[in-house]
């Protein structure tokens, strides 16, 4: 490791110097996971996801809250390996935002919608959505309204 860190970041780069190799190739098949996960979860949401009332299903059978429980524990790996490739190689910011796609938590629908609202994901996320033939998605703005969230 690097000899000019600061005193207090030494003890934990020799506690990370071992496992920098396995952090490394997860951070590169993370990567290149969420170069085809991010177009899959682009295409795959309608058109008008932001700008409709969505209501998410209520009554769950067992299964539904076994895959419900499943889906959350892998948004929650996501989440952490995205926080860690940060500091370390890989695509950190696009694995949290997977992350939060894939999950689903109080508030979920209106931190999507902030995030479309910026200028530069709005438009890459319609690219992505014309590069395989589907039409643009709506502007979260588009009809000035909040979305009811089944209330």
């Amino acid at each position: 490791m690097n000899a000019d860190l600061p005193g207090w970041l030494a003890p934990l780069a020799q506690q990370l110097e071992p496992w920098l190799p396995a952090l490394t190739i997860t951070g590169a098949i993370m990567a290149v996971a969420s170069l085809v996960a991010l177009p899959w979860f682009l295409v795959r949401i309608p058109e008008n996801y932001f700008t409709q009332a969505y209501s998410p299903h209520q009554n769950r059978g067992v299964i539904a809250w076994l895959f419900w429980l499943l889906r959350n524990l892998l948004a929650l790996l996501l989440l952490i390996a995205g926080i860690i490739m940060l500091v370390l190689p890989g695509q950190g910011l696009l694995t949290i935002l997977i992350a939060i796609m894939s999950s689903t938590f109080p508030g979920k629908y209106r931190l999507e919608s902030a995030i479309m609202r910026r200028p530069g994901v709005f438009r890459a996320a319609n690219w992505i959505r014309a590069k395989y033939h589907h039409r643009p998605l709506e502007h979260p703005d588009a009809y000035n309204k909040e979305p009811t969230h089944g209330r």
